[in-house]
């Protein structure tokens, strides 16, 4: 009996053990599964930030595209990493910054963010520089500016010729068959007002119905109302006016002969009638043109089009009228453009309210183009343009002075567009620059950023793009700072047909002594994502011989003498010319600092009357070429 109990007891205490157990095994996971789900909501709940400094290019170009999808740019916070964005710049290639993300103009790749605080932008900063005595400064007369914001209204500048406007052409027209008795406007191009008699017309068919109504008129008795009614009705339908009828009712006598009088105020541009002359119902008599307002036809050039929209206000002036001002709007852009002289004509409306403006006469307009808004401006005379691209001189928080390249846009008067390369309150150098880039030329700091700037596969590029020249003669059509419109011919060098379009000035060259209608000769390169620079340019010259036909060969320095180089050349086939030591002429838009005497070059020149040849393109030739040249 007691082994019974015994074993019971047992056999209890076990199943309290079990249990036991099983509970404690569920209490510590419990325990563990609320741990994690506590670690998981206090990492939920704490704010991450994320540390760029410890970014390779792989994360900065990933940071980017997640800047393009929320619409971030530079001056925003990044809510990743709690840091406000400075800049925008390419790894591979720094020293340009960029206000929104994007892919980089240089690489097949991704810009990256700079953030506040971090080296790269400390580096940015504090990039080297070059300095110029304060006291230097003051005596060459430095001044500086701040690149700034405002909006701008482009101006386009075309020449056209007054026309008829074809919406205030009238014809008139003969109501009836008839005969001309009388011609009151008998010359075309008389002017004539509105209401004034034009021709008197007889006409037979109305003699009938006149009579017809003048005698139910006279009868007597019941029923002649619808007579009469019916009467009325046939005289207005051989012609006759209200006036007309209203006349006969009150006088009582036959009105044979219809008075046609002019239906606006203008100009008699054709005469069909004349006296004795049978005229048919409908035939045209006469035609009018009004010259209020009248339409001007505007050459625009095709580059300038994008400008220009309908509705436009335009100011005209003409030279028949001096200081007199006639103002007006766009009223389309007609669909063709003259493939001679590559402009597209726009239809300008004029108000004319004297009259004075007539078809044929020639008259300058100024036409504003589109608005720009919140365009980053820099002083024009701040720009350096040395043939290859446009650098300006930004003044950094230290005191030194770095060249910096930029993109422009549009120029106003004294401002130009700056699409790339600065930011807003940066200072720049407006004057005694071209002494601080000579300071950075010799520095190396100019040839280190642009170095840093150019790949290989765009040095091939631009070095085949920058060295060949070409020559034209060309007509100035406008005038806009350093960029002339001008209309040239076909050049074969290039396979372009003639037409009008854009060319730049170099910024050793002034465009002062030009007019526009002058014939010039010109001779330009070509420039990447720029209008073609014109290197030199002269009045057209009748004299064959100074045709401005450039000549090419190779050359040893002998010697320099600042724009002077003496030279020891080969034979020159173009010229018959053996070879021979001489003199040649540097173009002003060369810089003679990097030659050295007795170092190979390949130059490009052309004859200039009265003085040594000028040499208008060079490159130094490299070892493998002159070993060509040898063979």
């Amino acid at each position: 009996m007691n082994r019974k109990y015994i074993f019971l007891f047992l056999v209890m205490a076990l199943m309290v053990l079990v249990a036991g157990y099983a509970a404690y095994q569920w209490g510590m996971q419990q325990g563990m599964d609320m741990s994690s789900l506590s670690s998981e909501s206090m990492a939920g709940n704490a704010k991450t930030t994320e540390d760029p400094s410890s970014w390779g290019i792989a994360e900065g170009e990933k940071a980017t595209r997640r800047h393009i999808d929320a619409g971030i740019k530079a001056g925003d916070i990044d809510p990743v990493t709690g840091q406000k964005i400075l800049f925008y710049q390419d790894p591979m290639v720094p020293g340009n910054k960029f206000e929104t993300p994007g892919k980089s103009p240089y690489m097949d790749m991704m810009l990256v963010p700079v953030y506040k605080g971090s080296s790269d932008a400390e580096s940015a900063m504090d990039e080297s520089g070059v300095t110029i005595n304060s006291r230097l400064q003051q005596n060459i007369g430095m001044r500086t500016a701040l690149v700034t914001r405002q909006d701008i209204t482009t101006q386009v500048t075309a020449v056209g010729a007054i026309a008829w406007n074809e919406r205030e052409e009238v014809n008139v027209q003969a109501r009836a068959l008839g005969y001309v008795e009388k011609l009151y406007v008998k010359a075309t191009l008389d002017r004539v007002n509105k209401g004034q008699p034009l021709l008197a017309i007889y006409v037979p068919d109305w003699m009938a119905v006149q009579e017809e109504f003048l005698a139910l008129k006279n009868m007597q008795g019941e029923g002649l109302d619808e007579l009469i009614a019916a009467s009325i009705a046939r005289m207005r339908q051989v012609g006759m006016s209200e006036a007309q009828i209203r006349q006969i009712k009150s006088t009582g006598k036959l009105q044979t002969q219809l008075t046609i009088t002019a239906p606006i105020d203008g100009v008699v541009t054709e005469i069909v009638a004349r006296e004795g002359m049978t005229i048919s119902t409908g035939s045209t008599l006469m035609r009018i043109n009004g010259l209020d307002p009248v339409w001007a036809n505007a050459e625009v050039p095709e580059s300038q089009v994008a400008l220009l929209s309908p509705g436009d206000p335009i100011i005209a002036s003409s030279p028949a009228f001096p200081g007199k001002q006639f103002k007006g709007q766009i009223q389309t852009l007609l669909s063709e453009v003259d493939p001679t002289t590559r402009t597209l004509k726009a239809r300008v409306v004029l108000d004319n309210p004297q009259g004075e403006l007539a078809p044929g006469m020639f008259v300058n307009m100024q036409l504003a183009g589109k608005k720009i808004t919140d365009a980053l401006m820099v002083p024009t005379e701040a720009l350096i343009r040395t043939g290859k691209r446009t650098l300006i001189m930004v003044i950094l928080k230290n005191g030194s002075f770095r060249p910096v390249e930029v993109i422009t846009g549009r120029v106003t008067d004294d401002k130009t567009q700056i699409k790339q390369g600065l930011q807003e309150g940066e200072r720049v150098v407006v004057s005694g620059q071209f002494l601080v880039d000579s300071e950075a030329s010799l520095r190396g700091v100019e040839a280190r950023l642009m170095d840093s700037q150019e790949t290989k596969t765009d040095n091939d590029s631009m070095s085949g793009m920058t060295m060949e020249v070409h020559q034209t003669e060309a007509k100035i059509e406008a005038i806009n700072g350093q960029i002339l419109t001008l209309t040239h011919p076909n050049i074969p060098s290039l396979e372009w047909p003639g037409m009008t379009m854009d060319f730049e000035l170099s910024s050793s060259l002034n465009p002062d002594a030009l007019t526009v209608g002058e014939q010039i000769e010109i001779a330009f390169r070509l420039e990447a994502g720029a209008a073609p620079l014109i290197l030199e340019f002269q009045p057209r010259s009748a004299d064959p011989e100074m045709a401005m036909d450039s000549h090419r060969t190779q050359a040893q320095i002998e010697a320099i003498d600042g724009q002077i180089l003496t030279l020891t050349h080969p034979n020159i086939p173009s010229l018959e010319w053996p070879g021979m030591t001489m003199d040649f002429q540097l173009s002003s838009s060369l810089n003679p600092d990097g030659l050295t005497v007795g170092e190979q070059i390949a130059i490009e020149f052309r004859l200039e009357k009265g003085s040594a040849p000028k040499i208008i393109d060079l490159q130094p030739l490299s070892a493998e070429t002159e070993m060509e040249g040898a063979k």
